[in-house]
């Protein structure tokens, strides 16, 4: 018997403001398990009865007033694994868990660093830095098993992940050092970047700014949501891709989700 299992990864921008598209997109797409990030919300008032009701009653939330915000949502059970902090502030910006099938999900929301690339000047960019230097350590520790590691990274790594590579080497989220910096998760994982794995060429964004009047038609995208996982389930992830239409949807948030397909 084939046996399907789908997650996804995606950036909402607000769970209350946009519960509506998380209900349109399971309508829709039906992972099995849909990860978001930057919630701003505290736990207690997320409404998770429409989701409940559409057959997803499982659910960890990591929340948080206003800012960051965690939340794995899946049809399938969850034992909660983890929250990690990874710098030392208590921040909303990590959640796991662990299904029945023995899959561990990392769900990760990178801090966006502000806008100076430099942490001598701007702290947030010094924490952006000391957080991927968190996971870095995590993942070196013993070789992930049967784990996804996902989310908003907030780094744009290949040149290909950007409309501009050399237009964007001294904005924050493509700098060398923040290249750096998560291509040294990559290997101390000895992670699989599967949307990569599966097309290795060509542009490709899952997040576009508000300020452009008219995204699609500027289209300076940049590639900030992943989906990693360990090198013994790359054999059964057969698909992966960016659901760029949703950025299309009314209200949307700035980010469209990454979608990985198993097949056991």
């Amino acid at each position: 018997m084939i046996e399907r299992f789908t997650v996804a990864t995606w950036n909402i921008n607000s769970i209350r403001l946009r519960m509506n598209l998380v209900c349109q997109f399971l309508s829709l797409y039906q992972p099995d398990v849909l990860c978001l990030q930057e919630t701003k919300s505290p736990t207690e008032l997320v409404d998770m009865t429409p989701l409940i009701a559409m057959g997803y009653p499982h659910f960890l939330m990591r929340g948080q007033k206003s800012y960051n915000g965690v939340v794995i949502i899946s049809r399938l059970p969850l034992t909660e694994v983890a929250q990690r902090n990874f710098i030392n502030k208590d921040e909303a910006r990590h959640i796991a868990g662990r299904l029945p099938n023995g899959i561990t999900i990392e769900n990760c929301y990178v801090p966006a660093g502000g806008d100076i690339p430099d942490r001598e000047i701007n702290t947030k960019f010094g924490d952006k830095l000391d957080f991927i230097a968190g996971m870095t350590d995590w993942s070196s520790r013993s070789l992930p098993q049967k784990t996804i590691l996902l989310g908003d990274f907030n780094i744009a790594p290949l040149e290909d992940d950007v409309w501009s590579h050399k237009q964007l080497l001294k904005v924050v989220s493509h700098t060398p050092i923040e290249v750096k910096s998560l291509n040294d998760l990559l290997k101390a994982g000895e992670w699989v970047d599967i949307v990569r794995h599966h097309q290795p060429e060509g542009k490709l964004y899952s997040w576009w700014s508000y300020r452009a009047r008219n995204w699609a038609t500027s289209n300076r995208g940049r590639r900030l949501d992943h989906i990693w996982i360990s090198q013994d389930i790359l054999g059964i992830a057969k698909k992966a891709y960016i659901l760029r239409d949703i950025r299309d949807w009314e209200r949307p948030s700035d980010h469209v989700p990454v979608v990985t397909e198993f097949v056991f």
